[in-house]
């Protein structure tokens, strides 16, 4: 039995996309020369926490450290680059081609808030990993009441 998905609400850009997509893998499937449009990827990423802190890990493998930057603030975290296409073989048939190029962002939300003073970031075999302090919640400041 065929299950059918209904959707509810307002979701016609996204059904759209997903329909773009749909097209677009069948003719990439057919030839690398079929591509409809060059356009951002996502590189898989995992997010896990401690007590203490919350760490990230990005699989981008074949993106040069120069072609990378991180941005942070306390409630998110933005990852964007660029993985540069290598040469095509000249004179030869590609039967797959899977690999994606080009520029990708992703932007994460965070579950807890961070110390941006206190974050570290190293980039070894493709893996981009990504340490952030949590700021403790039981922290509290004395706030001095003046007169009048």
């Amino acid at each position: 039995m065929d299950y059918i998905k209904i959707r509810f609400g307002d979701d016609i850009d996204r059904l759209e996309s997903k329909f773009e997509r749909t097209i677009e893998n069948m003719f990439r499937s057919a030839g690398p020369m079929f591509i409809l449009s060059e356009r951002a990827w996502k590189p898989p990423m995992d997010i896990y926490e401690t007590p203490e802190e919350i760490i990230i890990l990005a699989e981008i493998a074949g993106v040069s450290k120069e072609h990378l930057e991180v941005e942070i603030n306390r409630k998110a975290v933005k990852i964007h680059g660029k993985r540069l296409e290598i040469p095509r073989i000249e004179n030869s048939t590609y039967r797959l081609a899977e690999i994606q190029y080009g520029q990708f962002e992703r932007i994460l939300f965070l579950p807890a808030p961070i110390d941006t003073d206190n974050v570290t970031a190293s980039y070894l075999n493709g893996f981009l990993h990504i340490r952030l302090a949590k700021i403790p919640l039981e922290v509290t400041h004395k706030i001095l009441i003046s007169d009048g």
